[in-house]
């Protein structure tokens, strides 16, 4: 599938907005994250064809998103993962809730998650390039939970947001699978020409 230079300029432009309201509002570590999994989507989309209808992706991205909302973002209100990120890491102060933040880390990508289906129905490759961002966020970028614990003065032991990305990266692996046009039974294989 060709990617139009229109299409490709607006993923630029989300690939890069994210982070820098990440930065402005959580500092440059969290900042880094986010490009991890934004970066990672836009590479994805740039270089690994994807024309998989939807219904090929429609239970992993799913099953994806709402383990992000209701499982992972639950546990880490529940567990302060913010604070406890800026008490034991970052040193960045947690902020305060406004409508810019809400606007801008959670209805701008959240609601970019929630019309990629609309979009893919559609046939516009713009829908594959927030598809690859879901899965490579949750599937690489969240797996940073794993190392947060690294860089406290505790022993090696759970951080918030832990327990969640469990279940949570191995649904959106699935899902890049999916969306790579490959099943795990002809991962290995080799095509010859």
């Amino acid at each position: 599938m060709n990617k139009r230079g229109s299409t490709i300029i607006v993923a630029i432009v989300f690939t890069l907005a994210i982070p820098a309201l990440g930065y402005v509002y959580l500092g440059p570590l969290v900042s880094i994250l986010f490009l991890i999994g934004y970066l990672g989507g836009f590479l994805l989309w740039v270089l690994v064809p994807a024309n998989v209808p939807y219904s090929t992706i429609r239970v992993p991205f799913w099953a994806t998103f709402l383990a992000f909302i209701l499982l992972h973002k639950v546990e880490e209100n529940i567990t302060d993962f913010f604070e406890v990120l800026s008490e034991n890491i970052t040193s960045v102060p947690v902020p305060e809730v406004t409508p810019l933040l809400i606007i801008g880390l959670l209805i701008l990508p959240v609601g970019a998650w929630l019309i990629t289906p609309f979009l893919i129905r559609r046939g516009y490759d713009f829908g594959y390039y927030l598809a690859w961002t879901l899965f490579a966020s949750m599937g690489i970028t969240e797996l940073a939970h794993f190392v947060f614990p690294l860089f406290t003065n505790e022993p090696y032991g759970y951080f918030p947001g832990m327990a969640s990305v469990g279940v949570l990266a191995p649904l959106a692996w699935w899902g890049l699978l999916r969306l790579s046009g490959k099943t795990i039974a002809n991962c290995g294989e080799v095509v010859e020409e």
